[in-house]
């Protein structure tokens, strides 16, 4: 039931892209524009509205007669699950008219109201014109959600919103200690996707060694299917199963200290030992032939018409290529395989993490109204409304009970269940997106994955583009508290 535009590249790609910089760190291209813009934007401005009265139903005191403004992204999650949401607002507040616009150019519409000192009072900061949210907490452009967390949840008034919550929400939306600036929104679970119906043709299991692994792409092979293809073009989804492997065999400080661009950082063991593990697959001819030239789509159609068994991505390649997606597919996802019994965490170490940010400006208007809508779609109801439109999971922990999973959800839901508190979550694509994407991504991993650089001078390339970035007073640099 997702929307149509998650099948096209404007659609749930390019959001998607964008997720990641919520999960990927992969959008860069405008943020200087917005960096510059955002310098004088500390002139003008219009009148906040009046608070309201606080209570049991409105805990963030709203004002009920107030207007709100909500800009979401038109993206690869649609529009119907927030205006759904914003429908349960005007019920509550009838006196309240909210304009509701959704529009795929975040920083071009919304930058001029930014410097205007009159942007909105909610934004869903996504898509490939995502504004940066590193500068919009350095300019101290957002308003701390932090009451949003501590207010009463609408299922339970004995239940702040924040602990209602999945892992690593609240710590997403930080950048340096306390505050809170942003609200991911979805809940991505990143990993190695694959058909367990061609899986269960090869008569394999999913490998939790490397050996195992290797042997079920050699399997794979003499039936003239690849073990593996990715977005050659866009080789920074590696990583959503090349990270977690680094913590599950290095533990996940090694994911820290690269977070927290260490020296020396990208030189630990582990991270050497998974690097010649995917260097392999490429050396033993076990990827797709010609998977450098594809981009995010091309190999996922590629994937879908059974020509390679595993892709790593995250959850929205289940809207997003339903299109080619045969219907007895069976979509599953699985933790990434270690190397063997001395890795440090055990089989089921996953990433996952928020996606769809959405900031309260500190300037806006109607911050409390900002807020609330936010408290309204963190609810029960509108959680679930979003999992059956789109088949992804929300911040929201829970909301899938009675709601009949797809496959690549359940199998999502499952995987997240047995990783119990082996979750990690990498925050280089949040923190530093230009690193994260071209460098480590474009000009190391995906020159690594082509064959045209060895392990080792793939890691002495990165351990470069990283200390360097350490070292650019240009760029805030954050850190794991």
């Amino acid at each position: 039931m997702g929307s149509t535009s998650a099948h096209t590249p404007e659609g749930l790609g390019r959001r998607d892209l964008i997720k990641r910089s919520a999960a990927l760190g992969l959008i860069s291209v405008p943020t200087m524009s917005f960096l510059s813009a955002c310098a004088s934007s500390d002139s003008g401005g219009g009148e906040k509205v009046e608070k309201g009265t606080k209570s049991a139903k409105n805990p963030l005191g709203v004002n009920e007669s107030a207007p709100m403004d909500f800009v979401l992204f038109d993206g690869g999650f649609g529009q119907q699950y927030a205006k759904d949401a914003v429908k349960v607002y005007e019920t509550t507040y009838p006196k309240a008219e909210v304009k509701f616009t959704a529009t795929q150019k975040i920083t071009t519409e919304l930058q001029p109201r930014f410097n205007g000192g009159n942007p909105p009072d909610l934004i869903d900061n996504s898509g490939a014109e995502q504004m940066d949210m590193g500068v919009l907490v350095g300019k101290k452009q957002l308003a701390d959600l932090t009451p949003l967390l501590d207010a009463a949840s609408i299922d339970d008034p004995n239940k702040k919103v924040r602990d209602t919550l999945r892992p690593g929400i609240v710590e997403m939306g930080q950048f340096d200690g306390d505050p809170v600036w942003i609200l991911y929104y979805a809940y991505t679970v990143y990993g190695v996707w694959y058909s367990q119906k061609l899986l269960d043709s090869l008569d394999a299991k999913y490998p939790e060694t490397w050996d195992e692994m290797l042997a079920v792409c050699e399997k794979a092979k003499k039936k003239g299917i690849a073990g593996w293809t990715y977005a050659g073009k866009h080789p920074y989804y590696v990583p959503f199963s090349l990270y977690p492997m680094i913590a599950k065999v290095g533990g996940r400080e090694v994911l820290d200290a690269i977070d927290n661009l260490e020296p020396k950082a990208w030189e630990h063991p582990a991270v050497k030992t998974c690097f010649e593990a995917y260097y392999e697959l490429q050396r033993k001819g076990y990827i797709l032939q010609g998977t450098p030239g594809l981009d995010h789509i091309q190999s996922q159609t590629a994937w879908t018409e059974g020509k390679a068994l595993f892709i790593p991505n995250g959850s929205w390649v289940e809207n997003e290529a339903a299109k080619t997606m045969p219907a007895d597919f069976n979509l599953a996802v699985s933790a990434p395989t270690g190397i063997d019994s001395s890795d440090k965490m055990p089989f089921g170490t996953i990433w996952a993490s928020g996606g769809e940010p959405f900031i309260v400006p500190a300037k806006a208007k109607n911050v409390e109204g900002g807020m609330e809508q936010l408290r309204i779609m963190l609810s029960e109801a509108s959680s679930k409304n979003f999992t059956k439109s789109v088949k992804s999971l929300t911040a929201f922990n829970g909301g899938t009970d009675g709601i009949e999973l797809t496959p690549g959800l359940k199998s999502g839901v499952a995987a997240l269940d047995k990783a119990g508190q082996n979750v990690v979550n990498p925050r280089l694509q949040d923190w530093y997106v230009a690193l994260q994407k071209e460098k480590i991504g474009v000009a190391g991993i995906g020159e690594m994955m082509a064959g045209r650089a060895t392990p080792a001078e793939t890691i002495k390339k990165i351990q470069r583009f990283a200390d360097e970035a350490a070292q650019d007073s240009s760029i805030k640099h954050y850190k794991h508290q």
